[in-house]
Protein backbone atom coordinates (compact mmCIF):
# COMPACT_ATOMS: atom_id res chain seq x y z
CA UNK A 1 0.00 0.00 0.00
CA UNK A 2 1.33 3.46 -0.87
CA UNK A 3 1.75 5.80 2.10
CA UNK A 4 -0.66 8.71 2.42
CA UNK A 5 0.65 11.96 0.99
CA UNK A 6 1.83 14.52 3.57
CA UNK A 7 -0.70 17.05 4.79
CA UNK A 8 1.83 19.82 4.09
CA UNK A 9 5.34 20.27 2.75
CA UNK A 10 6.12 23.82 3.88
CA UNK A 11 5.59 25.37 7.30
CA UNK A 12 5.16 29.00 8.32
CA UNK A 13 5.52 29.84 12.01
CA UNK A 14 4.06 33.28 12.68
CA UNK A 15 1.05 35.32 13.68
CA UNK A 16 -2.55 34.48 12.81
CA UNK A 17 -2.88 37.62 10.69
CA UNK A 18 -0.64 36.00 8.12
CA UNK A 19 -3.10 33.34 7.07
CA UNK A 20 -6.64 34.18 8.18
CA UNK A 21 -7.58 35.23 4.65
CA UNK A 22 -6.57 31.96 2.99
CA UNK A 23 -9.29 30.01 1.21
CA UNK A 24 -9.94 26.30 1.67
CA UNK A 25 -7.94 26.05 4.89
CA UNK A 26 -8.16 22.88 7.00
CA UNK A 27 -7.31 22.87 10.70
CA UNK A 28 -5.31 20.01 12.21
CA UNK A 29 -5.18 19.21 15.92
CA UNK A 30 -1.83 17.52 16.43
CA UNK A 31 -0.58 15.73 19.54
CA UNK A 32 3.14 15.18 20.11
CA UNK A 33 5.35 13.45 22.68
CA UNK A 34 6.02 16.99 23.98
CA UNK A 35 2.41 17.99 24.42
CA UNK A 36 0.22 20.03 22.08
CA UNK A 37 1.69 22.78 19.88
CA UNK A 38 0.90 26.45 20.43
CA UNK A 39 -2.42 26.09 18.59
CA UNK A 40 -4.15 24.10 15.89
CA UNK A 41 -2.25 24.06 12.59
CA UNK A 42 -3.98 25.47 9.52
CA UNK A 43 -3.12 23.84 6.18
CA UNK A 44 -3.96 25.56 2.90
CA UNK A 45 -2.78 25.50 -0.70
CA UNK A 46 -0.64 28.44 -1.80
CA UNK A 47 0.55 28.53 -5.40
CA UNK A 48 0.17 24.79 -5.73
CA UNK A 49 2.09 24.06 -2.50
CA UNK A 50 0.56 22.65 0.67
CA UNK A 51 1.49 25.01 3.49
CA UNK A 52 1.00 24.57 7.24
CA UNK A 53 0.56 27.75 9.27
CA UNK A 54 1.22 27.69 13.02
CA UNK A 55 0.77 30.74 15.30
CA UNK A 56 3.91 30.78 17.43
CA UNK A 57 2.34 32.45 20.47
CA UNK A 58 -1.13 30.95 19.97
CA UNK A 59 -3.96 32.81 18.27
CA UNK A 60 -4.76 34.73 21.43
CA UNK A 61 -1.06 35.40 22.08
CA UNK A 62 -1.23 33.39 25.30
CA UNK A 63 2.33 32.06 25.23
CA UNK A 64 5.12 34.37 26.35
CA UNK A 65 8.41 33.87 24.45
CA UNK A 66 9.94 31.72 27.22
CA UNK A 67 6.79 29.56 27.50
CA UNK A 68 6.23 28.69 23.83
CA UNK A 69 6.11 24.89 23.36
CA UNK A 70 8.94 24.96 20.82
CA UNK A 71 9.56 21.20 20.74
CA UNK A 72 5.88 20.42 20.25
CA UNK A 73 5.62 23.03 17.48
CA UNK A 74 8.52 21.66 15.43
CA UNK A 75 7.57 18.01 16.01
CA UNK A 76 3.96 18.68 14.99
CA UNK A 77 5.01 20.37 11.75
CA UNK A 78 7.33 17.53 10.80
CA UNK A 79 4.65 14.96 11.60
CA UNK A 80 2.37 16.66 9.06
CA UNK A 81 5.05 16.27 6.40
CA UNK A 82 6.69 19.69 6.62
CA UNK A 83 10.36 19.76 5.64
CA UNK A 84 10.92 23.48 4.97
CA UNK A 85 10.00 26.28 7.38
CA UNK A 86 9.83 30.04 6.98
CA UNK A 87 9.67 31.87 10.29
CA UNK A 88 8.64 35.54 10.33
CA UNK A 89 9.38 37.39 13.57
CA UNK A 90 9.48 40.86 15.10
CA UNK A 91 12.91 42.16 16.07
CA UNK A 92 14.61 45.23 17.44
CA UNK A 93 17.29 46.92 15.37
CA UNK A 94 20.77 47.13 16.90
CA UNK A 95 22.11 49.49 14.23
CA UNK A 96 20.84 53.00 13.49
CA UNK A 97 20.22 52.25 9.81
CA UNK A 98 17.86 49.41 10.66
CA UNK A 99 14.77 51.42 11.51
CA UNK A 100 11.16 50.29 11.91
CA UNK A 101 9.76 48.61 8.80
CA UNK A 102 13.12 47.18 7.66
CA UNK A 103 13.19 43.51 6.65
CA UNK A 104 16.28 41.45 7.53
CA UNK A 105 17.12 37.88 6.46
CA UNK A 106 19.80 36.96 9.04
CA UNK A 107 22.50 34.39 8.49
CA UNK A 108 23.81 33.99 12.05
CA UNK A 109 22.49 33.65 15.60
CA UNK A 110 23.73 34.34 19.12
CA UNK A 111 21.83 32.57 21.90
CA UNK A 112 21.39 34.61 25.10
CA UNK A 113 18.42 32.65 26.44
CA UNK A 114 18.48 30.65 29.66
CA UNK A 115 16.45 27.79 31.01
CA UNK A 116 14.76 26.80 27.76
CA UNK A 117 14.81 23.17 26.65
CA UNK A 118 16.77 23.37 23.41
CA UNK A 119 17.13 19.79 22.26
CA UNK A 120 15.09 16.70 21.43
CA UNK A 121 18.07 14.49 22.23
CA UNK A 122 18.30 14.24 26.00
CA UNK A 123 19.99 10.81 25.88
CA UNK A 124 22.74 9.39 23.72
CA UNK A 125 25.35 11.28 21.73
CA UNK A 126 23.53 13.34 19.10
CA UNK A 127 25.39 16.50 18.12
CA UNK A 128 24.12 18.42 15.09
CA UNK A 129 26.08 20.91 13.03
CA UNK A 130 24.87 24.45 13.73
CA UNK A 131 27.71 26.60 12.41
CA UNK A 132 25.33 28.02 9.82
CA UNK A 133 21.97 28.00 11.60
CA UNK A 134 19.73 28.83 8.65
CA UNK A 135 19.01 27.04 5.38
CA UNK A 136 21.03 28.53 2.50
CA UNK A 137 18.39 27.61 -0.08
CA UNK A 138 15.64 29.06 2.07
CA UNK A 139 17.55 32.29 2.61
CA UNK A 140 18.15 32.70 -1.13
CA UNK A 141 14.47 32.10 -1.83
CA UNK A 142 13.26 34.58 0.78
CA UNK A 143 15.68 37.24 -0.44
CA UNK A 144 14.43 36.82 -4.02
CA UNK A 145 10.85 37.05 -2.79
CA UNK A 146 11.63 40.14 -0.70
CA UNK A 147 13.31 42.07 -3.50
CA UNK A 148 10.41 44.52 -3.56
CA UNK A 149 10.95 45.48 0.08
CA UNK A 150 14.76 45.73 -0.14
CA UNK A 151 15.40 43.13 2.55
CA UNK A 152 18.84 43.25 4.19
CA UNK A 153 20.90 40.21 3.24
CA UNK A 154 22.61 38.79 6.32
CA UNK A 155 23.04 39.79 9.92
CA UNK A 156 23.26 38.25 13.37
CA UNK A 157 20.12 37.72 15.43
CA UNK A 158 20.71 37.94 19.17
CA UNK A 159 18.02 35.96 20.97
CA UNK A 160 17.29 37.02 24.55
CA UNK A 161 15.22 35.31 27.21
CA UNK A 162 12.57 37.99 27.67
CA UNK A 163 9.83 38.75 28.27
CA UNK A 164 11.39 42.06 29.28
CA UNK A 165 13.10 44.27 26.74
CA UNK A 166 16.84 44.97 26.93
CA UNK A 167 18.56 47.61 29.00
CA UNK A 168 20.53 50.29 27.14
CA UNK A 169 23.79 48.68 28.29
CA UNK A 170 22.68 45.29 26.99
CA UNK A 171 21.71 46.78 23.63
CA UNK A 172 25.11 48.42 23.26
CA UNK A 173 26.83 45.17 24.28
CA UNK A 174 24.83 43.10 21.78
CA UNK A 175 25.85 45.51 19.02
CA UNK A 176 29.50 45.47 20.14
CA UNK A 177 29.71 41.66 19.84
CA UNK A 178 28.35 41.72 16.30
CA UNK A 179 24.61 41.66 16.81
CA UNK A 180 22.44 43.16 14.09
CA UNK A 181 18.95 42.53 15.46
CA UNK A 182 17.52 41.30 18.77
CA UNK A 183 14.60 38.92 19.28
CA UNK A 184 13.01 36.63 21.90
CA UNK A 185 11.82 33.60 19.90
CA UNK A 186 14.52 32.65 17.38
CA UNK A 187 16.09 30.16 19.76
CA UNK A 188 15.54 27.27 20.39
CA UNK A 189 13.23 27.30 17.36
CA UNK A 190 16.11 27.25 14.87
CA UNK A 191 18.17 24.53 16.53
CA UNK A 192 15.14 22.29 17.10
CA UNK A 193 14.36 22.53 13.39
CA UNK A 194 17.95 21.53 12.63
CA UNK A 195 17.70 18.55 14.99
CA UNK A 196 14.73 17.32 12.96
CA UNK A 197 16.63 17.84 9.67
CA UNK A 198 14.24 20.62 8.65
CA UNK A 199 15.14 23.65 6.57
CA UNK A 200 14.57 26.80 8.64
CA UNK A 201 14.67 30.39 7.39
CA UNK A 202 13.72 33.44 9.45
CA UNK A 203 12.49 36.71 8.00
CA UNK A 204 12.77 39.48 10.56
CA UNK A 205 10.71 42.66 10.60
CA UNK A 206 12.33 45.48 12.56
CA UNK A 207 9.68 47.08 14.77
CA UNK A 208 11.92 49.45 16.77
CA UNK A 209 15.45 50.59 17.43
CA UNK A 210 16.62 48.86 20.60
CA UNK A 211 17.07 50.96 23.72
CA UNK A 212 20.82 51.48 23.47
CA UNK A 213 20.88 52.55 19.81
CA UNK A 214 21.56 56.29 19.42
CA UNK A 215 19.97 57.03 22.78
CA UNK A 216 16.58 55.69 21.74
CA UNK A 217 13.61 56.33 24.00
CA UNK A 218 13.27 52.67 24.95
CA UNK A 219 11.04 49.97 23.52
CA UNK A 220 7.37 49.57 24.38
CA UNK A 221 5.04 46.68 23.64
CA UNK A 222 2.50 49.04 22.08
CA UNK A 223 5.10 50.32 19.62
CA UNK A 224 6.18 46.81 18.61
CA UNK A 225 2.62 45.62 18.01
CA UNK A 226 1.70 48.76 16.08
CA UNK A 227 4.64 48.61 13.66
CA UNK A 228 4.14 44.89 13.10
CA UNK A 229 0.47 45.44 12.30
CA UNK A 230 1.28 48.31 9.92
CA UNK A 231 3.62 46.05 7.95
CA UNK A 232 1.51 42.88 8.04
CA UNK A 233 0.38 43.13 4.40
CA UNK A 234 3.99 43.60 3.17
CA UNK A 235 5.17 40.65 5.23
CA UNK A 236 2.29 38.48 4.08
CA UNK A 237 3.07 39.24 0.42
CA UNK A 238 6.71 38.25 0.87
CA UNK A 239 5.78 35.02 2.65
CA UNK A 240 3.21 33.92 0.11
CA UNK A 241 5.68 34.61 -2.69
CA UNK A 242 8.44 32.73 -0.89
CA UNK A 243 6.45 29.55 -0.31
CA UNK A 244 5.73 29.28 -4.03
CA UNK A 245 9.45 29.70 -4.83
CA UNK A 246 10.93 27.21 -2.36
CA UNK A 247 12.54 24.28 -4.18
CA UNK A 248 10.33 21.23 -4.53
CA UNK A 249 13.36 18.99 -3.94
CA UNK A 250 15.81 19.76 -1.17
CA UNK A 251 19.48 19.74 -2.14
CA UNK A 252 20.73 21.81 0.81
CA UNK A 253 22.82 20.40 3.71
CA UNK A 254 19.85 20.55 6.11
CA UNK A 255 18.30 17.31 4.89
CA UNK A 256 21.45 15.28 5.59
CA UNK A 257 22.42 16.78 8.95
CA UNK A 258 21.51 13.55 10.79
CA UNK A 259 23.13 11.18 8.29
CA UNK A 260 25.19 8.52 10.06
CA UNK A 261 23.94 9.58 13.51
CA UNK A 262 22.28 6.95 15.72
CA UNK A 263 19.09 8.52 17.04
CA UNK A 264 17.48 7.45 20.34
CA UNK A 265 14.02 7.45 18.71
CA UNK A 266 12.41 7.42 15.31
CA UNK A 267 11.54 10.73 13.71
CA UNK A 268 7.98 11.32 12.47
Amino acid sequence: MNPSPPAAEIGVIGGSGLYTLLDGAIEHQVQTPYGPPSDSITVAEVGGRRVAFLPRHGRDHRFAPHEIPYRANLWALRSLGVRQIIAPCAVGGLRPELGPGTFVVPDQLIDRTSGRVQTFYTSGAVHVSFADPYCPAGRATVLESAAGVDAVDGGTMVVVEGPRFSTRAESRWFASIGGTIVNMTGHPEAVLARELALCYTPIALVTDLDAGVEGGHGVTQEEVFQVFAENMSRLRDVLLEAVTRLPAERTCPCKDVLAGVKLPFELP
